[in-house]
């Protein structure tokens, strides 16, 4: 009986715990849900198909306009590992995918950047974003109608006109995102 009593305990634990993030609550109690769920929630997107069609990132550009930037040269030997999408500075950055929020923070090459993990356990890379959405954060669920970021040249983009650099990679390493890319309705 005790058993049962603690596995009930349990699943009522996580479930209230799973849905804290969308309740009334402080809004330091909704974050800590969020981190706490934030690995089952990924454990569950593992075994979903990937998505067939991305929307494109970036608000007002045509898959048309997208020039091919994969597999390009770039300093040390490397090859560019993702396609620019280039927009007017400020430009609002959408999730391509549903998702969560894996990381927000800075490198040296990306700049400020956004990671997302989706579907079949791939992950979307964001960079050279100019600033990130307000109150995005790890965690939060993302929708393709959820802006990440605004175009920017951060990161080794100095220099550069604005643009987004979107990457797409699965376990087996990055993919080309050009071929996966539709137009934003």
């Amino acid at each position: 009986m005790r058993k049962l009593s603690f596995c009930l305990s349990t699943i009522l634990l996580l479930t209230g715990l799973a849905y804290a993030d969308q309740l009334p609550l402080p809004a330091q109690v909704r974050a800590s849900a969020r981190l706490l769920t934030l690995p089952v929630k990924l454990a569950l997107l593992y075994p979903r198909q990937p998505d067939e069609k991305l929307i494109v990132p970036v608000a007002g550009v045509r898959v048309r306009e997208i020039g091919n930037s994969w597999h390009a040269p770039r300093a040390g030997g490397r090859l560019h590992e993702g396609q620019d999408i280039f927009a007017k500075r400020g430009t609002a950055v959408y999730s391509a995918t549903d998702g969560y929020v894996v990381r927000v923070g800075e490198n040296t090459l990306g700049g400020h950047t956004v990671w997302v993990m989706g579907a079949g356990g791939r992950s979307y890379y964001y960079a050279h974003l100019d600033a990130y959405a307000p109150n995005l954060a790890v965690g939060d669920h993302v929708t393709p109608q959820t802006v990440l970021g605004y175009v920017g040249t951060t990161g080794n983009a100095i220099g550069t006109p604005p643009h987004l650099h979107f990457g797409v990679y699965t376990s087996a390493g990055a993919v080309d995102p050009r071929p996966l890319l539709t137009d934003r309705p």
